[in-house]
């Protein structure tokens, strides 16, 4: 009898799971614990409308945060410890109250943080952005007059913040410490196609260097930062420093409970990480059929999925149901000036890279990923259509040759 599920993360996976239940028919007590306390709210816009200062907050709180789920809500709440013996959630509510809540089920959904750079602690101007709090103090610092902006690090959320930074006529330095941005992700050529775009904006993009260390200036509040010191002796100016150098999951307060902790929360392929708990989004590794490994995936729509079938798992565990396979395509955007760039699948650095519409040097083309005879990736720059219906190839598993064939009748 499952009379109570708590669901720890208010995230876009911890809201979809939860209304997921409601709307599949869960009628018991249906907690959602959450360390913050704002709304429930989408990420993506972070980055780009609301550093540019276009959207305020009411724009982009979630629907499911405002829709009749009869949630018993427990926000400010950070959950410090799970008792898998007992059935409790051991828990810290705003003030430092300690207290505990009970689950039947569990759906964990804790996502991740933002890594920092180690050292600039108390530094002022040195930001993340992972967070509506961030988002907020980045914009702020950029309204009181910054003109000097330095990303740390060319991923996916790095590029964004440079192109909304250059939107905003600020000068933009990108430091990678790889000699290719993305290339985990992409590969060379598409890494050096996506810093190429930056530099056609204007942005000074410095690649394999690291950070050794921050100059200083005195400010009102404490040290402020004045520029980045590189690995090779050379510095940049810098009136903001945004730190995009990837995340750490959540997972310290679950150590001890004896679920298997690696690079996330480890689940079988249907995300149940143990009889009764299901873990989804950023927080969930799991293996997938498709690509033959492990995945960890942090996209908006795969968090998105994985809160519905998260929850779909534990509805099927209370009638005794097959459980189903989780093992979508991953599918993942990014708008970076003028340009959307779409990725589809789970292509590697080493798969060979073939354009088959369109042109990189226009930044305006869509590539497909092989890997052995099989296609394992779609990568698009503005040509939506195109992207959408080459990945419906990799939801059927097609063979490159067939892939090819496709794309030339587009």
């Amino acid at each position: 009898m499952t009379d109570s599920i708590a669901v720890i993360g208010a995230s876009l996976a911890g809201l979809h799971a939860a209304r997921t239940l409601r709307h599949q028919g869960f009628t018991g007590r249906l907690s959602v614990i959450d360390a913050h306390d704002h709304t429930p709210y989408d990420r993506p816009p972070l980055s780009k409308q609301v550093l540019a200062g276009e959207w305020d907050f009411d724009r982009i709180v979630l629907p499911a945060a405002t829709e009749d789920l009869d949630l018993d809500w427990h926000m400010g709440t950070r959950a410090t410890r799970l008792d898998r013996d007992a059935g409790v959630v051991h828990v810290e509510r705003p003030g430092g109250e300690a207290a505990v809540v009970a689950y039947d089920q569990l759906v964990l959904a804790t996502g991740a943080e933002a890594r920092r750079l180690p050292g600039t602690e108390g530094i002022g101007g040195v930001h993340v952005l992972r967070t509506w709090d961030d988002a907020v103090a980045v914009r702020a610092a950029l309204d009181a007059g910054a003109r000097r902006v330095v990303v740390v690090g060319a991923g996916f959320i790095g590029a964004e913040v440079a192109a909304t930074c250059r939107g905003r006529g600020l000068d933009v330095t990108i430091l990678e410490a790889l000699p290719v941005p993305l290339e985990r992700a992409l590969g060379r050529q598409m890494g050096e196609v996506c810093a190429q775009l930056h530099r056609e904006h204007d942005v000074d993009v410095r690649l394999g260097v690291g950070v050794d260390h921050l100059e200083t200036t005195d400010g009102p509040d404490g040290p402020q930062v004045g520029a980045v010191v590189l690995a090779d002796g050379t510095s940049v100016e810098a009136d903001v420093v945004v730190v995009g150098i990837g995340v750490g999951v959540n997972t310290a307060w679950l150590e001890g409970s004896g679920l298997d902790l690696d690079d996330g929360v480890v689940c079988d392929e249907t995300l149940l990480a143990a009889p009764g708990i299901v873990a989804a989004g950023d927080l969930a590794r799991y293996p997938s059929r498709r690509f033959g490994q492990m995945l960890r995936v942090e996209h908006w729509e795969h968090a998105v999925r994985g809160g519905e079938a998260a929850a779909e798992r534990l509805l099927a565990e209370q009638r005794g149901d097959p459980a189903a396979v989780f093992d979508p395509v991953p599918w993942f955007w990014s708008d970076q000036y003028d340009r959307k760039i779409q990725l589809a699948g789970r292509p590697g650095p080493d798969d060979e890279v073939v354009v088959v519409h369109g042109s990189t040097e226009e930044f305006r083309f869509v590539a497909l990923y092989r890997r052995d005879d099989r296609l394992v990736g779609v990568l698009g720059m503005n040509r939506p259509r195109h992207v959408i219906q080459l990945r419906a190839l990799l939801e059927d598993d097609a063979g490159w040759d067939a892939a090819l064939a496709r794309a030339a009748e587009l």
